[in-house]
């Protein structure tokens, strides 16, 4: 995926990062509503900030389990 920046960055990322949205279908990842934080697809249930992206997270609904 990439998004174009108002700067005039383009930023990359994988869609391996958010399964939601690598697993919709073309039709589906383009039905998206951009907000002053980020991205939002409403069928999918997907939000993905902008300040997430510059940082390098992904998909932060799946957190790694915590070592004991």
């Amino acid at each position: 995926m990439t998004i174009a920046l108002s700067d005039g960055r383009a930023l990359g990322v994988p869609l391996a990062w958010f399964p939601r949205l690598l697993h919709a279908s073309q039709a589906q990842r383009m039905q998206y509503r951009i907000s002053t934080r980020g991205l939002h697809w409403e069928a999918l249930d997907e939000d993905i900030s902008l300040a997430g992206l510059l940082a390098g997270y992904g998909d932060m609904t799946r957190r790694p389990a915590q070592a004991a």
